[in-house]
């Protein structure tokens, strides 16, 4: 078994690079035809800590207009937002027409890591389950397209990725208190899974699950997936054609103030 899956791992890694710079061609396609026809893209990316929606979310963006696509990853909210309706905060962040916008987590905050750790009340969490799939619809109705992923792992995968982490000085600062807190909790957070996929699971935008176990494949999958779900046509501009530059008539003389330049030290 562990020959069968080091050989399809290294199949992969053999494609990998091909595949994602094919992948992201389409992408830039893909935002040239959202920009074209004015569509309004809200992609929601959920899942455990460590699950690899940062790395998916890195490769889309990668090639892309940030004018165009954007990423939008809150922090907790502040003492006024916390007396704000809830979904207002988020609300102030959908794209306009030809654009689109990636969450790094969401809305869904409410569903998962403040359900498990205890950041909102009872009524505030049934009034989020009651009160989230009219939202969806209302966007849904309003002209966005809505799409929602879940990067699932296993949680010997979480275990090894957490090590890692704390062992890499490049990514030490993705290691925050709620990760570390959520080691203890994972059948907690199972269940606030299961209970969101229940209520939140719905025809107008339902829920698509990534198996993130391996994180090269499920970029691949994830980004195959988003390009399938969305109508594009190939709107990227024709080349430009360049006109000659003209030769220069005159000196400019140096300015009498001299700017400090950048050392080079490399």
């Amino acid at each position: 078994m562990t020959d069968n899956m080091n050989n399809k791992n290294k199949g992969l890694n053999d494609i990998y690079d091909d595949e994602l710079e094919r992948l992201q061609l389409e992408l830039i396609k893909l935002q040239h035809s959202i920009q074209k026809h004015g569509q309004k893209v809200i992609v929601i990316f959920e899942g455990r800590d460590a699950a690899g929606k940062g790395g998916v979310i890195k490769r889309i963006m990668e090639r892309l207009n940030p004018r165009v696509v954007r990423v939008v990853a809150l922090p907790k909210p502040t003492e006024r937002e916390k007396t704000q309706w809830y979904f207002q905060r988020y609300a102030a962040h959908l794209p306009a027409a030809g654009e689109m916008v990636l969450f790094d987590r969401s809305w869904y905050n409410r569903a998962g890591v403040e359900r498990v750790m205890g950041f909102c009340t009872e009524d505030e969490y049934t009034e989020f389950m009651r009160s989230c799939p009219e939202y969806e619809r209302m966007l849904v109705r309003s002209g966005y397209i809505l799409i929602k992923y879940w990067f699932n792992i296993d949680i010997d995968v979480q275990e090894k990725r957490f090590q890692a982490r704390n062992n890499d000085p490049f990514k030490r600062w993705k290691l925050s208190p709620i990760d570390l807190a959520s080691r203890d909790k994972w059948i907690d957070y199972t269940r606030a899974r299961n209970e969101m996929f229940t209520y939140t699971d719905i025809k107008d935008a339902p829920w698509y699950v990534v198996n993130a176990n391996v994180k090269k494949k499920a970029r691949l999958n994830c980004i195959a997936h988003l390009l399938s779900l969305i109508p594009y046509e190939d709107s990227t501009p024709d080349p430009v054609p360049l006109p000659k530059r003209p030769e220069l008539t005159e000196t400019i003389r140096r300015p009498v103030h001299k700017p400090a330049f950048v050392p080079e030290l490399y």
